[in-house]
């Protein structure tokens, strides 16, 4: 009699049957191995469970822990002001609304914080709506998308410094760009590059050998190609159909090598096995006090914070942020802690210790959120 195969594995077999994604990762469990299945490309090679992927924002909860080590050895503290180490953000103006003209802003009343960078609600982030703002922002290069910042990071910063917060640090949720400024506060803090401390007081100690800010040529032969999904414009039968649009080459892209600038204020490439050791060092309380892990993993923005416009619609319907990381907030979910990234990535931790990572190189979208939808719903594994 044959052993039936287990949710997980045959959730991601149905997603690649479907066309969905030429391939992935899984791993679903308290502690979990990751199974890979399906090509790197459409008729390609088989994707090897030890592919080094673009895991994009999934890096947050990376760059989280390590500011939390920080303030667990004094050098910081939570509700500290980042001005000392960021003098760009010294003197922050604001808008009195969203919408309102640049020449509009005011001093804000109030310092930036880490646990406004921790918690995205430093002022800075991705503008909605359109607005002069959103339009000063991307003529500034500071627009957010699925390519890594074109800036250096201290210029990065100092571009970001010179527009006016979207709103009252504490006051006001903004997703994405605290994570870039947090990322140049601890490289400043530790007086080397980001993924240099990271290494050093993360990546190396928990044997994560294949997680930084870009792939070394020797690996790049380890890395898939990346995805968008788009649909057909042309021929009469083949028309709004979806296809898979290569959008950066095997062993290619802006990750590919190590770049020209300083990339503190980036994301991270990483695999299965290392991105489930991170995790589960995490959860069992290796890397953080029970104190910062509880404040992480639970809701921590005030609710006059979370308007409908600060991200997708219907995003805080039973969703909290915490240090990183989403909080489900009711529902059989809660208390769920996890995240996703842009490049069809997606993790949670639950209560009970069960850890649930998929890795995919296709971009989120509409034609990936059945899938995702489906990863976030998988029956509880059997013990």
């Amino acid at each position: 009699m044959s052993t039936p195969t287990p949710p997980a594995i045959a959730l991601l077999e149905s997603a690649i049957d479907a066309g969905t994604v030429p391939g992935g990762i899984i791993a679903h469990g308290h502690d979990p191995r990751p199974v890979a299945r399906g090509a790197a490309l459409p008729g390609g090679p088989a994707l090897p469970d030890d592919a080094i992927l673009r895991i994009q924002s999934m890096a947050k909860a990376i760059t989280a822990v390590a500011a939390l080590r920080l303030v667990e050895r004094g050098e910081l503290g939570l509700d500290s002001p980042v001005a000392p180490w960021l003098p760009e953000l010294a003197a922050p103006r604001m808008l009195p609304h969203p919408g309102a003209a640049l020449e509009e802003a005011i001093p804000a009343p109030a310092p930036i914080t880490l646990r406004h960078l921790l918690t995205c609600t430093s002022g800075v982030g991705i503008v909605t709506v359109e607005s002069p703002l959103h339009q000063a922002m991307a003529a500034a290069g500071l627009a957010a998308g699925p390519a890594p910042w074109q800036l250096a990071a201290d210029d990065w910063l100092t571009a970001l410094g010179e527009l006016p917060l979207v709103g009252e640090p504490g006051r006001i949720w903004r997703y994405h760009h605290s994570f870039g400024v947090l990322g140049i506060l601890i490289s400043r803090l530790a007086g080397t590059a980001l993924h240099e401390h990271l290494r050093t007081d993360l990546l190396t100690p928990l044997g994560m050998v294949d997680t930084g800010a870009w792939v070394p040529e020797e690996q790049q032969h380890r890395m898939p190609p990346a995805f968008a999904a788009r649909r057909r414009e042309r021929g009469e039968a083949e028309r709004g159909k979806v296809e898979l649009v290569q959008t950066q080459p095997a062993g290619g892209g802006p990750l590919a090598g190590a770049p020209s600038h300083d990339v503190s204020h980036g994301e991270l490439v990483s695999t299965a096995a290392d991105y489930l050791r991170f995790l589960r060092a995490l959860r069992d309380g290796e890397l953080l006090s029970p104190e910062h892990l509880e404040l992480l993993t639970t809701d921590q923005v005030p609710a006059e914070a979370k308007r409908p416009d600060s991200f997708y619609p219907g995003f805080w319907a039973g969703t909290g942020w915490g240090f990183g990381v989403s909080i489900a907030t009711e529902g059989v979910h809660r208390g769920r802690w996890g995240w996703s990234g842009g490049c069809g990535t997606d993790f949670f931790v639950d209560p009970d210790g069960t850890i649930g990572l998929l890795l995919t190189q296709v971009e989120i979208g509409e034609h990936l959120m059945p899938l995702l939808e489906a990863f976030q719903e998988l029956p509880a594994p059997d013990c």
